[in-house]
């Protein structure tokens, strides 16, 4: 893998973003469209975790950006209740759920396995203009 120029470069955003849009989908099913708060509650968290992955990327700082995919990360343990609470409701079937659940994990997984490399690489962030690019070669079968 190149260096990583855009947070669109990466991986786990791409993630984020199309578990957003799945969740966008299921929100327009009619039963779940008329439970205002917790359609827009779902949106909100959905989106949380591809927009704080974008903030974290774009202040420039190592230390900032982790702090911002831990946020992502609270988001995505959020949405994850907010799936439980769709389907205790019967808003979404068994099949939905378990997908969008598995999704929604396996971009937490995502994040945390980013952390992780981010702790201990010598990427400073991008202000710190002498400092390496980042760069991830996947030491784990998780991709960034």
């Amino acid at each position: 893998m190149g260096k990583i120029e855009r947070f669109e470069d990466l991986k786990v955003w791409q993630a984020a973003r199309e578990l957003s849009q799945s969740l966008h989908l299921i929100a327009q099913k009619d039963r779940l469209s008329k439970d205002y708060s917790l359609k827009d509650q779902i949106n909100r968290s959905s989106g949380s975790i591809m927009d704080n992955i974008a903030e974290g990327f774009e202040r420039g700082g190592k230390k900032e950006f982790i702090q911002f995919l831990y946020i992502a990360k609270g988001s995505a343990g959020e949405l994850r209740s907010q799936l439980h609470r769709a389907f205790d409701r019967q808003y979404i079937t068994q099949l939905e759920y378990e997908q969008l659940f598995n999704k929604t994990v396996d971009v937490g997984q995502q994040l945390s396995g980013f952390i992780k490399y981010l702790k201990t690489s010598e990427y400073k962030g991008s202000k710190y203009v002498h400092e390496p690019q980042l760069q991830y070669e996947g030491k784990s079968n998780l991709e960034f």
